[in-house]
């Protein structure tokens, strides 16, 4: 009965940090709202409504992968049952200020009801990202010489696009170099959770051991084994990465359908460099949804490679509020949906 009452009162919190966190966002949006439904006079409606499809490539091109990288660990999950799950984690990514630590937490815990271990749900969420950034290599490479081709690649743009992908690169090595040894991983995360802790313990004296150490051994200890999996056959991510590569050209392409909207043929090249620095920027970024630093760095992006702020922040702007449109009703669904069954419908056994 007290279990019973306490998972009531869990779900209540949820429910009520959820509402909170999703009135934050409309708030923050509030203006760009506005401005969309303005800007909705200026467009070709029927042109805009091939941002639908273009979204459908990008998200089936995420489950997709998460299968993929899944089914590496020996782990199979239905198609439309990690579609819902993805739907689930752009909700709390959007809508959650964490700069996309809520969505590893979710997506840990998310999983256990498929009968994945947390170890193995965040190998794959860092798998993923590490596909995606590869991706965006190959793909600011091909906007350098698309604008290149056009005339069109500044000093700045260079620049800008040359620090990313060293960035990118940098990044992942270090990743894979931390994880690719047990010593390492263990080391390096004991240390962080262990000053974690002091930094709880400033305000919560009589927890000197909030995040429990052996537990993120344990963790960790099977997230360097499942990858050493993965390191010894690499031929098993090339379909994860050609995923990514479809995941992220559907999106530029959904961006590219709004300025053909607005009856702007820019050049490719510019809309893909600045895709990318903003949606790596907005990853970080602990405001929800990358709100104001995803829109003002695409647009200073855009700027620097030709295209006016009068072009580029109006369709940034329809853009963004048309793609959260689109996502967040289909993800707060699934997502209130799992949180009131416990976050533990038993898994759909895949033949």
């Amino acid at each position: 009965m007290a279990d019973e009452k306490r998972a009531k009162r869990w779900k209540m919190i949820v429910t009520l940090v959820t509402f909170a966190a999703l009135g934050v966002l409309i708030y923050a949006v509030r203006d760009q709202i506005a401005d969309t439904i303005e800007n909705f006079r200026q467009v070709n409606s029927l042109v805009l409504l091939l941002m639908i499809p273009a979204q459908m490539f990008n998200y089936d091109a995420y489950v997709r992968m998460y299968r993929h990288l899944f089914g590496i660990l020996g782990k199979k999950i239905e198609y439309w049952r990690m579609m819902k799950i993805n739907f689930e984690l752009n909700f709390v990514n959007n809508v959650f200020p964490s700069g996309g630590v809520s969505g590893f937490s979710y997506f840990g815990l998310r999983m256990k009801s498929e009968g994945i271990s947390t170890g193995q749900s965040t190998l794959v969420q860092l798998m993923r990202f590490i596909c995606i950034f590869i991706s965006f290599q190959v793909l600011l490479a091909f906007g350098l010489l698309v604008l290149a081709i056009g005339g069109q690649a500044s000093n700045l743009v260079i620049l800008i696009a040359g620090s990313l992908a060293t960035l990118l690169f940098v990044g992942s090595a270090a990743m894979a170099f931390i994880i690719g040894s047990k010593k390492r991983i263990n080391g390096f995360f004991t240390y962080l959770t262990r000053f974690i802790n002091r930094l709880i313990y400033l305000v919560r004296p009589k927890h000197p051991e909030t995040i429990s150490i052996e537990r993120v051994e344990k963790m960790f200890t099977e997230l360097h084994e499942n990858y050493m999996i993965i390191r010894k056959n690499p031929g098993m991510l090339r379909m994860p990465l050609i995923n990514a590569l479809v995941a992220n050209i559907a999106e530029i392409a959904t961006i590219y359908v709004v300025y053909v909207a607005f009856g702007q043929l820019v050049n490719p090249g510019a809309v893909i460099i600045a895709y990318a620095i903003a949606n790596f920027a907005g990853l970080v970024s602990v405001l929800p949804g990358g709100v104001g630093i995803y829109e003002a760095l695409m647009t200073a992006v855009l700027a620097s490679a030709g295209i006016p702020p009068g072009v580029s922040i109006p369709v940034t702007i329809m853009y963004r509020i048309l793609n959260m449109t689109l996502q967040l009703p289909p993800g707060y669904y699934f997502y209130h949906k799992a949180v009131h069954t416990g976050l533990a419908v038993k898994p759909t056994k895949v033949s």
